[in-house]
């Protein structure tokens, strides 16, 4: 990470102007403070990467900026403490509050340097690890021979080292995020932080701060978009984002920079957005759910994820692929699919897509014991699969009364919504247009409990 950017803490002019020089020659990126709150007005101004900070200075110890900064039990990077005076205890406390080691004066220009490289490729694999903590072994390549899939791939290596927003859209479970992982990984930014952020699973009240962080007196909170610094932010759901942080997100991108929320300083923007959603961004627009000027922003270069039906030939692979993946995270015994298995499995129509064919190929692996799968099997777990959302939508009789009609429809409608909203009344609400207690009413009066609606 030779383009990381380090902030070095050190009343001591020699020292600091040494250290800067050291580190610019390897690559860095490096801004100086000589005090506490030049320190402050630094981090504020710009997240570091890495925290070179002194122990002993005039206006506070180093010991009191880590209790400041300490958040979530952690730092927000990670800090190298340096000290000519350093007690046990005090390197103790430092480690306590989440320091990366401590260095002791004169420096060693070479443990130094190494320290610096180590702690950054930990910090970098810790957060990689947090990203990938459901995937033991990750998807590195989207997986599939197909025409189709080729034609994706090659789409992706031909965007990716491109800084452009890229827009990924498809049916739930088509592997956007796999996609997203495959770009950033082919794109310059390759060796920045990939920061996965699912819009859905924020509270809108919290969404701006998730994304821009926030100030408060001598403490700052990074949001999302400066952990992704030198990176790649990937947005799921984007249709989720609530209106007020639709509005923010398209100034900081249009601006180039953005303000904490309680900030007065703004904060220059440097990473590279991929954004997904399975609805239809330019129909939510029209319909005003979601911002025109940020679509267009985002909407640079578009790519379309086929559902699985539209290239089953790819299912064999995505099978076997599958069956090694639960092999070696859940160590699930070794099972093969029979080849009516899998032509069977070719023939099925796939409404959840590949992450349907992941939960099954799981499914299968934990109840069978035999080490065939056999279409027998595969017939049982496909008839107990929840049917597909045009099925829902499409078994309203056309024999019934227009009132029962209406009703069984309106309840179909609503329940396939509900699911959508993952749960949330709120997002319901705003989606099909009614304000709030009048669907609480209609929710009850079709016999629906949004408690339990999703079981």
């Amino acid at each position: 990470m030779s383009n990381a950017h380090i902030l070095v803490i050190d009343d001591e002019p020699d020292i600091r102007e040494l250290i800067q020089e050291i580190l610019e020659d390897e690559g860095f990126t490096v801004n100086v403070a000589q005090n506490g709150q030049d320190a402050r007005e630094a981090r504020r101004a710009r997240r570091p990467d890495l925290i070179l900070l002194d122990i002993w200075m005039p206006d506070i110890d180093g010991i009191s900026l880590l209790k400041e900064w300490y958040e979530h039990d952690q730092q927000p990077c990670p800090v190298i403490m340096i000290s000519g005076h350093g007690t046990v205890e005090t390197a103790v406390e430092a480690t306590r509050l989440g320091a990366y080691d401590f260095l002791e004066k004169p420096l060693s220009l070479n443990k130094l340097l190494l320290t610096v490289n180590r702690a950054l490729e930990t910090d970098q694999l810790k957060r990689e690890n947090q990203g990938l903590q459901r995937q033991a072994r990750p998807v590195t390549e989207p997986v599939g021979k197909s025409d189709t899939m080729q034609r994706l791939r090659a789409q992706i290596l031909r965007v990716a080292p491109h800084d452009t927003p890229v827009l990924i859209s498809g049916e739930p479970g088509t592997g956007k995020e796999v996609f997203a992982r495959y770009l950033h990984a082919h794109s310059l930014r390759r060796d920045g932080p990939f920061v996965d952020v699912g819009v859905g699973s924020i509270a809108r009240e919290n969404s701006a701060l998730e994304l821009f962080g926030s100030e408060d007196n001598e403490r700052v909170h990074y949001g999302r978009l400066e952990q992704a610094s030198g990176g790649t932010l990937f947005l799921d759901e984007l249709a989720d984002m609530d209106q007020e942080t639709q509005a923010k997100l398209a100034g900081a991108l249009e601006n180039g920079s953005f303000l904490r929320l309680n900030g007065k300083e703004p904060v220059s923007v440097n990473v590279r957005i991929v954004a997904a959603s399975h609805r239809e961004l330019d129909r939510e627009v029209i319909e005003a759910r979601f911002r025109e000027d940020l679509f267009y922003q985002l909407n640079v270069v578009p790519i379309k994820l086929p559902p699985l039906r539209e290239h089953v030939e790819d299912v064999p692979e995505l099978l076997n692929f599958y069956v090694d993946y639960f092999v070696d995270q859940d160590h699930l015994s070794y099972r093969r699919f029979s080849v009516a298995a899998q032509n069977r499995l070719r023939n099925y129509s796939w409404p959840g897509n590949i992450r349907e064919l992941k939960n099954l190929v799981q499914r299968l692996l934990i109840l069978g014991s035999s080490e065939e799968i056999t279409q027998e099997e595969v017939e049982i777990a496909i008839s107990s699969a929840p049917p597909s959302r045009q099925q829902d939508i499409g078994a309203v009789p056309l024999n019934l009364p227009l009132r029962e009609a209406r009703e069984q429809f309106e309840r179909t409608y609503l329940l396939q919504q509900f699911r959508e909203c993952d749960g949330n009344v709120a997002r319901l609400a705003d989606r099909v247009g009614m304000e709030r207690t009048n669907l609480y009413r209609k929710l009850r009066a079709l016999g629906i409990d949004p408690k339990r609606s999703l079981d």
